[in-house]
């Protein structure tokens, strides 16, 4: 975990029981700050309720949302208790790959710093 002042991105990654994958995002979001040198602050939150994932907008777990987005929403997607899905280049996974990550990291970077 970094300094206040020096973290460029916050990260959260929403997670249900049952769902393993968050853990695996975790360790891809460690991976993907390295590789970018971007800063980053991840925190996990489970979520427990219906209500809670109406409340974060939680299409299931794991849900990255990197400075409150979540760069992989696909618009219309209900609140859902239920594992996620990610579309990989090796296809479907719980999951996106660092890429994706390092990707998603530069792209809410610059998005602040045009912003």
């Amino acid at each position: 975990m970094r300094e206040d002042e020096d973290v460029d991105l916050d990260v959260t990654v929403l997670y249900s029981e049952g769902c393993p994958s968050w853990q695996t995002v975790l360790e891809r979001m460690n991976a993907a700050a390295v590789q970018s040198g971007i800063a980053v602050r991840v925190r996990a939150r489970l979520v427990e309720t219906i209500e809670d994932a109406e409340r974060y907008g939680f299409p299931g777990s794991p849900t990255i949302l990197i400075g409150g987005r979540d760069p992989f929403s696909h618009p219309g997607t209900a609140p859902a208790l239920a594992c996620r899905l990610y579309s990989t280049p090796q296809g479907l996974a719980g999951s996106p790959t660092v890429e994706q990550l390092v990707h998603a990291l530069r792209e809410d970077r610059d998005l602040i710093a045009g912003g």
